[in-house]
């Protein structure tokens, strides 16, 4: 699907009113119906909508628009967004009271199960501190008595596509690095 631009009726109703364009280059430029597109020039649609300009706001450029107002055959085409939204990578994240006492589990999972996790991957998986998963290691933590290892997916901590992530990129690094993948530690109820 292509972009489309921003605010497409009043975009529409500029095209209309300021280029020589066919309804139907208009119609896909801006995502709508040509027979919609006949109703706003015909002024049945979009009654006190004012038009937006594309060529102002970068959407698209008068070449362009005179491109196809030359050819009916040829279609507008977008320009890319000059700044692109830049979304939040994926770090510590607020955990709701309720859950934050399961941190500990959660750590002494990971530690059990995935040792090649460093403690980068599991701060950015759990939302956590380095100190936490010192503590746990050690067993200096509070509460290192009542630490049971349970599953961070399963207590609601992270997903299970960014655990097999941040377990496949260790394992990627230690490939690279020329060390083994190391195994999980089998135990019986025996925390850590």
């Amino acid at each position: 699907m292509n972009a489309l631009p921003l605010m497409p009726k009043a975009t529409a109703v500029w095209l209309i009113e300021k280029t020589a364009l066919t309804f139907t280059q208009i119609a896909e430029f801006c995502g709508m119906h040509p027979l919609e597109v006949q109703a706003i020039a015909d002024g049945e649609v979009a009654q006190g909508i004012v038009g937006y300009n594309p060529v102002k706001n970068h959407q698209v450029t008068q070449a362009e628009i005179e491109r196809c107002e030359k050819d009916p055959a040829q279609r507008l085409k977008i320009l890319p967004a000059p700044n692109p939204i830049h979304r939040r990578s994926k770090g510590a994240r607020y955990t709701p009271v309720a859950k934050r006492n399961d941190r500990p589990d959660a750590i002494a999972f990971l530690l059990r199960n995935f040792p090649q996790l460093s403690e980068v991957h599991m701060v950015k998986l759990l939302g956590t501190t380095k100190d936490t998963i010192e503590k746990v290691r050690t067993r200096q933590h509070w509460n290192s008595a009542n630490i049971k290892p349970r599953d961070p997916v399963i207590l609601g901590l992270c997903s299970q596509t960014d655990l097999n992530a941040m377990v496949n990129a260790a394992n990627e690094r230690l490939a690279r690095e020329g060390q083994a993948v190391p195994q999980p530690i089998e135990l019986d109820n025996d925390p850590i």
